[in-house]
């Protein structure tokens, strides 16, 4: 593919743009699960095709086609642009970039397409069927999916990118029935589960057997705890909620095409606009927010983006203040930023979007043993249950599968259907203890949608337990 579409950019260089990039995406995709002991889904496909952005007088044209004999799509991208040029739309530019000649590879140990689908079946099966066999669970699901995507890379600049991106991961979840309610307990994540940049490696350090009594217990326990009262408490998140707390009010809002109103269809804008850069106080001391497109094995980890931008590492809250964005190549112009690698298109037949990569809270100095025993009292909610944001991502609520109050640095009281909700900045200034390094990890956000056409992105959020204060909680009804 790469002489087509070294042909593709050759034709539109002639034509005089201002800029185009041809992208070959060839992806693979795998689905298995089961419920009960039996097998559910089973589903693999691929799909591949050829992408074309042309810039002609600032504005953007694109097209696509499956058919990867059909160089006319350059074309077809250029009348787009032409038509989209008559609009008078203000004028794009892009920031500048070295272009890339350079190839990148997910480190894998496990190809998770090579393992028998056998070997899937068996260990889905078998963990959905032992977690169906608690006391008052109605059901046990188990479920795995691996994507690979394939792409190239060309451009008008003289880029050639070759890249090989494998991710794999898998979730259980058991659902209890029974009191009247009904409840859910997940491992080691819910909304699927947790994912990486890898292989079969990580399903199977999962140990997923090894967790089932522990989480269909807790699942029937949570039919019989009583509703969290009202009120403020201290408040710490485990991981995983943390993980997607970090993506919805900090995330988010940092996309810089967000900020400047080009995509705002789907969740809307955010409230940190250009003149708070370097100066608001989004958080306290002890919060320090990082993008970084390097961390080994994270979900949101990769070579270069979808404009040939090798991905990045920097700061976005730097010890509470608000420092950085994601950005593309044109916002990065129109806020005289450095790209940083962050535009990335689901498929062949999308136009790149600005996409979180890994974002993450970087580890304090806490050991989680300190923290509970200092924490006498705090609600300790663990596992995303449900989430609301404003279209701002200002005032948010969560919703989480358990929570516990912390006793004697253990957890102690079982509550059911924990709630707590704030706004970023207040929320996040009540932040006094972030949990160390050895607490730390970036777990896997599947399923992060964008834009319309929807677009889905694999992301990552490195987080280690903390603790925030004075925050209303309740139970949802």
């Amino acid at each position: 593919m790469k002489s087509a579409l070294q042909e593709i950019v050759q034709h539109l260089k002639r034509k005089r743009v201002d800029y185009a990039d041809a992208r070959f995406v060839d992806l693979e995709e795998e689905t298995v699960g089961a419920r009960n002991g039996v097998v559910e889904t089973n589903s693999r496909s691929r799909s591949r095709g050829i992408g074309v952005r042309v810039l002609w007088k600032g504005s953007w044209g694109f097209a696509s086609t499956s058919d990867l004999a059909d160089l006319a799509v350059a074309d077809r991208a250029l009348e787009v642009a032409q038509a989209t040029a008559r609009a008078s739309a203000p004028a794009a530019k892009l920031a500048p970039v070295e272009p890339a000649k350079a190839s990148w590879k997910t480190p894998c140990k496990i190809d998770p397409f090579s393992v028998p689908l056998s070997k899937k079946i068996a260990l889905l099966a078998s963990v959905s069927e032992a977690l169906k066999k608690g006391k008052r669970i109605r059901s046990g699901g188990a479920s795995y999916s691996a994507y690979r995507t394939r792409k190239i890379f060309v451009s008008t600049e003289g880029a050639l990118i070759e890249q090989d991106i494998t991710e794999c991961g898998a979730g259980a979840v058991a659902t209890a029935v029974g009191d009247g309610g009904m409840q859910t307990r997940s491992y080691p994540n819910s909304h699927r589960g947790d994912f990486v940049t890898g292989g079969w490696e990580h399903v199977e350090a999962m140990r997923m057997m090894d967790h089932v009594e522990r989480v269909r217990d807790e699942a029937d326990q949570l039919l019989s705890a009583p509703d969290l009262p009202e009120g403020n408490y201290d408040l710490i998140l485990w991981g995983p909620q943390l993980a997607l707390q970090v993506h919805e009010s900090c995330g988010h809002p940092i996309e810089a095409d967000r900020v400047l109103g080009t995509e705002q269809s789907l969740a809307g804008g955010s409230f940190l606009q250009p003149d708070k850069l370097g100066k608001f106080r989004y958080g306290s001391e002890y919060v320090t927010i990082s993008l970084d497109g390097t961390i080994p094995g994270g979900l949101g980890s990769y070579g270069f983006d979808d404009e040939g931008v090798p991905t990045a590492r920097g700061p976005v809250i730097d010890a509470g203040i608000f420092v950085g964005y994601l950005t593309s190549r044109e916002t990065a112009a129109k806020l005289k930023l450095k790209p940083n690698g962050a535009m990335r298109a689901d498929s062949w037949s999308r136009m790149p979007l600005i996409r979180m990569m890994n974002i993450s809270l970087e580890p304090g100095s806490w050991e989680t043993d300190e923290l509970l025993a200092d924490s006498d009292g705090a609600i300790l909610c663990d596992i995303n249950k449900s989430w609301s944001i404003d279209d701002r991502r200002l005032n948010f609520q969560f919703g989480c599968e358990a929570a516990w109050q912390i006793k004697g640095g253990k957890k102690a009281k079982l509550f059911r259907n924990p709630i707590y909700s704030g706004m970023t900045p207040q929320f996040w200034n009540s932040c006094d203890a972030v949990c160390s390094r050895p607490h730390w990890r970036v777990w896997g956000v599947p399923n992060c949608g964008k834009g319309v056409p929807g677009q889905v992105a694999r992301v990552g959020h490195g987080a280690a337990p903390s603790r925030f204060r004075k925050v209303k909680m309740g139970a949802s009804k």
